[in-house]
């Protein structure tokens, strides 16, 4: 039943946060003076945030009335969810979306505010229980035989080997930024919101599997190498746009300018913003894996050894 419950969890929290990506690209450039007005307010990006935002609400009342504060989601859970909820909406609803149309540097805090902020906290945040209680008895039932039926589960299985989980999320990270992708991307709606739907599913299995506990002792150290791993090529790649002589993306070297930034410059911020913040949240998220992991082979062994006595 673990394994039934965190793949239905992982389905409705990319099902509900996916369509939250969904948005259209500003059509007229927007100046230092307007930016701050410069509010998305597209129905599909607001309504899949708010609705996700509204079932959790609902079914952490319900689930706490029917039996306790605390119960089955702890405050801290909850806070996480909020959190990670917020991000988004700063990533996708806040003048820094209109700013990503006009900035490379802009759009890699977008992508990695979603892929190394938002995701890690929903992932924390243990939503699947508030899901389901906000939904009726009967829908709960489907959402199980869903997740029960062959291709679901067989999905589910391959996807969150360590490994594939690893390659899913550094091909979509590594495809996305080829400059004819990227600037397909830029020019096409679908596209663009075929980029955003990569970053966050990759973003969200990927901290889903690493820092999965059912995968034991063992596991977070393995854990701990794909995201260290992650760590090395994503700053190569960040590495790749700081040095690069001349600009991948050349559609915003029309609108850098603008910004005071040289489309090189433009492009050599927003490779060290991947390279250093980005590098750092991966290594620092590495030596916490690996405390936890030193702590509870420490454990063990003096469980081991009291058992012996």
């Amino acid at each position: 039943m673990s394994g039934l419950r965190l793949s239905v969890h992982y389905l409705l929290l990319t099902a509900l946060a996916a369509p939250a990506v969904a948005h259209a690209h500003w059509e007229t450039p927007i100046d230092r003076n307007s930016l701050w007005a410069a509010w998305n307010m597209d129905l599909a990006v607001l309504i899949p945030l708010g609705l996700s935002g509204g079932l959790y609400a609902a079914g952490l009342f319900r689930l706490w009335r029917h039996s306790r504060v605390g119960a089955g989601i702890r405050p801290r859970e909850a806070t996480a969810f909020a959190a990670g909820w917020l991000t988004l909406f700063i990533a996708l609803v806040s003048p820094l979306d209109a700013l990503s149309n006009e900035l490379f540097a802009a759009h890699m805090v977008q992508h990695e505010t979603m892929m190394l902020v938002a995701a890690p906290f929903l992932v924390a945040s243990k939503v699947f229980p508030a899901w389901l209680w906000s939904l009726p008895a009967g829908w709960r039932r489907g959402v199980e035989i869903l997740a029960r039926s062959g291709p679901v589960a067989a999905l589910w299985a391959f996807c969150t080997r360590p490994l594939a989980a690893w390659l899913i999320h550094a091909l979509i990270l590594w495809s996305w930024h080829i400059p004819f992708l990227f600037q397909t991307a830029l020019g096409n709606n679908g596209v663009h919101i075929l980029q955003h739907l990569g970053f966050l599913f990759s973003a969200l299995l990927f901290w889903w599997v690493m820092v999965n506990r059912r995968h034991g002792t063992a596991g977070r150290l393995l854990g701990a190498f794909y995201i260290f791993t992650t760590a090395i090529h994503t700053s190569l790649l960040g590495a790749l746009l700081t040095f690069a002589a001349s600009p991948w993306y050349p559609v915003y070297a029309a609108t850098a300018p603008a910004w005071g930034l040289s489309p090189v410059e433009d492009q050599q911020l927003g490779g060290l913003i991947m390279w250093v913040p980005g590098g750092a949240v991966f290594m620092i998220v590495t030596l916490l894996s690996l405390m936890r992991y030193f702590q509870e082979a420490e454990q063990s062994r003096d469980l081991l050894l009291a058992k012996r006595k």
